[in-house]
């Protein structure tokens, strides 16, 4: 039977959360995961046709907990100390506490490789398949499946206990959430390779999770940064392709067709994290983002407050990419030649090795200077060095339309 998408929303919200309970009482994460995984296999197959339960929630727990006896009766080592009468717990007594947060926290273990951290998030607190995973980073099933039994291996030998950490490590931490919800919001807007431009599952799933981290920490400002700069982002998604696919630049959207609810909740964000006392790279991003949505029209983009505030992102987290982009806003304030000498202090930045964007840019830029013909070569190289279908279209396509 198809999960309905109702059915399939309620269990990527309840189901961190069950796993929290039972991870937070008997510990052994990776067989609680299981466990966890077999009752929602079994809430999609039953709630559809038969109803939803009283207690959804309650009646995942209670599923998992026995799936959970189960595998520990099986367990020689553990059967004399393991019991189901030790275990169960009637749907009553579920506590209202949401661990979501404590999850991702140990799911982005400093001990783990990012790749790591993102696959075991987007398993334990997004609810996505390791099939489902594997096909958004295009690895083998087998592949992502080793990943992630890995991680929990790596987690379990760290020793790690199933806390919310305080003070600095605590911060240290949630810097890592943080960092992994964008790489996978990213992946989901615009995903690095496959025929469709975005991977909006991914996008969305990101944005419940930082949704359920700035509820748990409103006063963190870059998470209130991160889940706006989402938003405002993810606002523009239904302009951002034509009907047959093909990508259409930020310049050329119909704004009349950016998510206007999105906006304005991103908006509202955007300005109680700059009420904030610092300014932190989710923040001023989110700040960017919000600059171009306040534009009704890419005429009235105020290029200069968002040059101004690439130039403070570029001093406190200095990246090439951030370099890239503040060299676009400088071509629109002081010219395409302006943006191009940025550029070049690009090429010989490792990092940047293989990026299809500095071609990109640069053609771009060189298109307005009408160098058509260095334009059209920047083109055809930044098309070769996608491994998305639709930007790779999109650049071949501007590549034919000023062949010298």
């Amino acid at each position: 039977m198809t999960i309905t998408p109702t059915v399939e929303d309620l269990l990527r919200e309840l189901s961190p959360q069950v796993l929290g309970t039972l991870v937070r009482r008997h510990g052994q994460f990776e067989s609680c995961e299981d466990a966890v995984q077999e009752a929602v296999l079994a809430a999609a197959l039953q709630w559809p046709g038969e109803g939803l339960p009283e207690n959804p929630r309650g009646w995942l727990l209670t599923v998992a907990t026995r799936r959970l006896v189960d595998q520990l009766r099986s367990d020689r080592a553990r059967r004399e100390r393991e019991t189901a009468t030790a275990l169960e717990v009637p749907p009553e007594e579920v506590p209202d506490t949401d661990d979501t947060v404590v999850l991702l926290l140990l799911c982005c273990h400093p001990v783990l490789t990012p790749a790591s951290q993102t696959a075991l998030t987007l398993r334990a607190v997004g609810g996505l398949t390791t099939a489902e995973i594997a096909r958004a980073f295009l690895v083998p099933e087998a592949t992502m499946a080793a990943r992630i039994s890995r991680a929990k291996q790596r987690i379990r030998a760290a020793g790690s206990e199933f806390v919310l950490p305080a003070g600095e490590e605590r911060q240290a931490r949630l810097r890592v959430v943080l960092h992994v919800l964008y790489l996978i919001f990213n992946e989901g807007y615009t995903a690095s390779s496959g025929s469709a431009l975005e991977r909006a599952d991914l996008a969305r799933e990101a944005i419940r999770l930082a949704r359920a981290v700035q509820a748990r920490l409103p006063e963190d400002d870059e998470v209130t940064g991160l889940l706006a700069l989402m938003l405002l982002t993810h606002a523009r998604r239904a302009a951002r392709t034509t009907p047959a696919g093909d990508l259409v630049p930020l310049a050329e959207q119909d704004r009349g067709q950016w998510d206007g609810a999105l906006i304005a909740e991103g908006m509202a964000l955007v300005k109680a994290a700059l009420a904030g006392p610092a300014l932190g790279p989710y923040v001023l991003q989110a700040a960017i983002a919000a600059t171009h949505a306040d534009a009704a029209e890419a005429e009235e983009t105020d290029w200069a407050q968002v040059h101004a505030l690439y130039l403070i992102l570029e001093r406190i987290a200095p990246n090439p990419v951030v370099t890239l982009n503040r060299a676009i806003a400088l071509a629109e304030t002081a010219g395409p030649a302006a943006g191009l000498a940025l550029l070049a202090a690009l090429d010989g930045d490792t990092r940047m090795a293989g990026n299809h964007r500095l071609p990109a840019v640069r053609a771009h830029l060189l298109e307005r200077t009408g160098d058509l013909a260095g334009a059209h070569e920047q083109y055809r190289q930044a098309a070769k060095a996608t491994a998305s279908l639709a930007e790779r279209r999109y650049l071949e396509g501007r590549a034919s339309r000023i062949r010298p």
